[in-house]
């Protein structure tokens, strides 16, 4: 049996012929390579010596992404938002249903803490896909990009709403029914993205 390697993420599949897109990052065939047998030993040593497709010049710049690379900083700033956001957005609907102020003020403090993680999010995930995956840009970095942007972009435009008109997470709220429809769809990005993540991490 034939084994071929996506030459951007790694993911390997056996059949005779490649897929027609890498189920894991949604390159197109042509990015697979053919995992000849006296190859594969040779080709796992040299691989493990080599830099990362798209390492940066600068020495602090390499030794940052060596960092992140090693510590996870990606995955784990990744995290905080994902975590936090789930709890803001049901305290947003608890508070404003059962009219408990301090639990919609709340939802709002955890909101800023999601709009404050989200830069570390977008750089370490950026460093992640030039140096692991040698900015290749296809579909799901494509997916994970719109999402992460529309997170950040969404978190901060309800957190400057809120600010500015703290009435909008009131039941006689004209918006009201806007803003929720907004924090859902930031909801919705958020797991799109944790997704297709997923499909990166775990090889699905």
């Amino acid at each position: 049996m034939k084994k071929w390697r996506c030459s951007v993420c790694g993911y390997v599949h056996a059949g005779p012929e490649p897929p027609e897109k890498c189920p894991q990052c949604g390159a197109d065939r042509s990015k697979f390579i053919e995992i000849l047998p006296e190859e594969a030993s040779r080709d796992s040593q040299i691989d493990s010596k080599k830099p990362p497709a798209g390492h940066p010049p600068s020495s602090l710049a390499r030794s940052f992404s060596n960092l992140n690379a090693k510590l996870h900083f990606h995955p784990i700033s990744v995290h905080i938002p994902n975590g936090v956001l789930p709890v803001s957005i049901i305290f947003l609907f608890l508070g404003i249903i059962f009219h408990l102020p301090q639990i919609e003020k709340a939802a709002y403090f955890n909101m800023i803490f999601v709009v404050l993680a989200m830069p570390a999010v977008l750089f370490t995930g950026y460093i992640d896909w030039k140096n692991r995956f040698g900015g290749q840009l296809t579909r799901v970095f494509k997916i994970k990009m719109i999402c992460g942007a529309v997170v950040f972009v969404l978190s901060s435009t309800l957190v400057t709403w809120r600010t500015t008109n703290p009435g909008i997470a009131t039941l006689n709220s004209p918006a009201l029914w806007l803003y929720l429809f907004l924090h859902l769809l930031l909801l919705g990005a958020a797991i799109t993205a944790g997704f297709f993540g997923g499909k990166l991490v775990f090889k699905t």
